[in-house]
């Protein structure tokens, strides 16, 4: 086993009732607060992480400020904004640690996709702030223009499908970073996307866990961080941390 270096977990989710949750094709996610995040990563020497909203979560930032504030320094907020959403409003979420928008083109609860080349120059003009998509790989061909010609763009869970391998690893080529996380959602062999994401860019990939791992075939182990230390190899440090670190501005 290798030994724990930090982590900077760049993708998990807290669900505290204390806030609105929305059902989602059916589907109400269990609680799984700051408290229980902790808990269960208590063994994995997380230094920081970045707190992504979920379709159930909608356009609701309580939650977020709260947990970015239970959690404290190292930790930042990834959201999901309305298109509309006046500047000031998009300033005041970036000086609270705020350091993405996301657009959720699977499971939905974001902006609409016809706004995400003007929302996502917008928020990165005002804030600073990137876009991140959880999309499967296999529908951005449409996308990969736009996308190519933005700020900055991350990719959610290894882009989710083997046969959209080779639109990801374009769109890398052209700045895009991926996330490596929710490898008991995805259909493809891990190792081997792992090590196409990094031949092309090194830089460009991040580790999370993907917690608490909803609607996901298998949740987070903690074996997952081995499986990503074997095919990361040299650039075991820089997934687990400094890639991410960097990319949130930490």
């Amino acid at each position: 086993m290798p030994v724990r270096r930090p982590f900077f977990d760049s993708h998990f989710h807290v669900i505290d009732s204390r806030f609105p949750l929305f059902e989602n094709n059916g589907f109400l996610p269990e609680e799984f607060t700051v408290g229980d995040y902790q808990e269960r990563t208590a063994a994995l020497s997380v230094v920081g992480g970045a707190v992504v909203s979920g379709s159930f979560q909608r356009f609701d930032q309580g939650y977020l400020l709260d947990s970015l504030a239970q959690l404290g320094p190292g930790f930042v907020g990834v959201t999901q904004i309305p298109h509309d959403l006046p500047d000031e409003e998009i300033a005041y979420l970036g000086e609270r640690g705020v350091r993405a928008i996301r657009f959720n083109l699977r499971r939905g609860g974001s902006a609409a996709l016809e706004y995400l080349d003007v929302l996502a120059r917008r928020v990165h003009d005002v804030a600073g702030m990137h876009t991140e998509l959880y999309v499967d790989a296999r529908d951005l061909p449409e996308l990969a223009d736009t996308l190519a010609a933005l700020p900055a763009v991350s990719i959610d869970h290894l882009g989710l499908h083997a046969d959209g391998l080779p639109h990801l690893l374009a769109l890398v080529e052209q700045g895009v970073r991926v996330k490596a996380t929710g490898f008991g959602r995805v259909d493809l062999d891990v190792a081997d996307t792992i090590r196409a994401v990094l031949k092309v860019a090194p830089t460009a990939l991040m580790a999370g866990t993907d917690l608490p791992s909803t609607r996901a075939r298998r949740p987070f182990a903690d074996t997952d961080l081995d499986l990503l230390a074997d095919a990361a190899g040299d650039y075991y440090g820089a997934v687990l941390h400094d890639n991410a670190a960097a990319f949130y501005r930490l």
